[in-house]
């Protein structure tokens, strides 16, 4: 099945999801269809920051739109941030959906995990992945850690690139949720696979961008 990935909201996470969906691929010698639009990151941070969800929804479905006219026959937006106007897009969107936050809240189920950690943008921390999770309870870090966890996700997402100190500060927080009692931390942001390239995570993780993959290749991939 021909795939259409949203792109570009950040760099980073659309090369992670397009080689994820490679790598699968390759190892089921199912030979992938894909095409990838590239979204504005900073108009789309823009209408987060404002609520701006019809709006964003729109821009997304003239880029599905566009993918349909190429061959795509499904479609998804490879950003969790991005998934704040899913409820918009999805009564307009030309082609169907494959769900992030879905993806993750079966993944985090099948996991048996009932207290998770979670980074990401200040608005999905603050909603839980916009209240998305059913499965397990989210918790966000605490005090000025929340806002540092967000700018310093906004800060990478932007540019696809992790410097120390933005990794010392999720490495922070993941430690501080993990005291408070959380059984894992949930990478709620797509590009933050990237502070724990070559760094062995302090503690559990559970990848958003990982499990979304996933379902992206469960449907490319079935008969």
């Amino acid at each position: 099945m021909h795939v259409g990935l949203i792109g570009g909201i950040g760099p980073a996470a659309t090369d992670f999801y397009y080689r994820g969906l490679v790598d699968r691929h390759r190892t089921a010698g199912i030979p992938l269809e894909c095409t990838i639009a590239h979204a504005d990151v900073g108009t789309m941070g823009r209408n987060l920051a404002d609520g701006r969800r019809a709006e964003q929804a729109a821009i997304f479905a003239g880029l599905i739109e566009r993918m349909k006219k190429a061959g795509a026959e499904v479609a998804a937006v490879t950003s969790m941030g991005g998934h704040f106007c899913i409820g918009e897009l999805l009564p307009i969107s030309p082609l169907p959906l494959v769900h992030g936050i879905q993806a993750v809240d079966a993944g985090i189920r099948r996991s048996g995990l009932s207290r998770i950690g979670v980074l990401g943008t200040r608005l999905v921390m603050e909603t839980g992945l916009y209240g998305g999770v059913s499965s397990a309870e989210l918790i966000a870090p605490a005090g000025e850690r929340f806002g540092q966890v967000g700018d310093a996700y906004s800060a990478m997402a932007g540019i696809g690139k992790v410097t120390d100190e933005q990794r010392r500060i999720f490495f922070t927080a993941g430690r501080e949720l993990m005291a408070r009692g959380a059984e894992a931390v949930m990478l709620g942001g797509t590009d933050l696979f990237l502070a724990f390239v070559g760094q062995p995570p302090p503690f559990p993780l559970v990848d958003c961008a990982d499990l979304h993959v996933d379902a992206i290749f469960a449907k490319s991939s079935a008969p």
